[in-house]
């Protein structure tokens, strides 16, 4: 496998509805390097998800055998569903000399910091406060009302977890938010080239 040490490995996590899908995506069309980790979920697809861009999506069955054979670099059941990065699929864009961009909630990002050779960067974006979030759940529609009050009931348990990430940063304006990564990424990059 190439070195690691080449690629830029970003990690991006925040409660459910502080924008940090939104701000994957710019990063993506900000630095076309950058491909996002694309993870195996138990979650039936929502109507605007396509397989194998938004998620791998399989059955508990097959996802638990991937458990069994150690095919998952992380995975954690969140909301009565399944999610996991795989191995192979980290490993092809390595090879391929993407920068990846990981998708993942706290628990996802302990596992994956036990691999010290992928060199993580960790982001947790967090929103203004909670009545905001919920505001920008809501708005959101795309989950049903007990939906809602799970994630935010999550949020506090989520939030506990900061202190695991090299950045906090707190979304209250998605542009500024955005150039404080971008700042994050330029950094990151300019260590590398003076490393090599």
């Amino acid at each position: 496998m190439k070195n690691s040490d080449d690629s830029i490995m970003l990690i991006l996590s925040s409660p459910s509805g502080a924008g940090k899908t939104t701000i994957s995506k710019k990063i993506q069309q900000k630095f076309p390097n950058f491909k996002i980790s694309v993870s195996h979920t138990t979650r039936k697809p929502r109507p605007n998800e396509i397989e194998g861009i938004d998620y791998f999506f399989v059955n508990e069955e097959k996802f638990k055998d991937l458990i069994k054979k150690k095919q998952f670099y992380e995975h954690a059941k969140i909301f009565d569903n399944y999610y996991g990065t795989s191995v192979e699929s980290v490993k092809t864009l390595i090879n391929q000399k993407y920068d990846i961009l990981f998708d993942i909630d706290w628990q996802g990002t302990q596992q994956l910091s036990s691999y010290p050779e992928l060199n993580l960067i960790k982001i947790f974006i967090l929103p203004p406060d909670k009545k905001e979030l919920k505001k920008r759940l809501i708005q959101r529609n795309q989950d049903k009302n007990d939906v809602v009050e799970n994630r935010l009931k999550s949020f506090d348990n989520d939030i506990t977890h900061w202190h695991d990430y090299d950045y906090v940063l707190i979304n209250d304006n998605l542009e500024l938010c955005f150039s404080q990564i971008e700042k994050i990424i330029h950094l990151n990059k300019q260590k590398k080239i003076n490393i090599n």
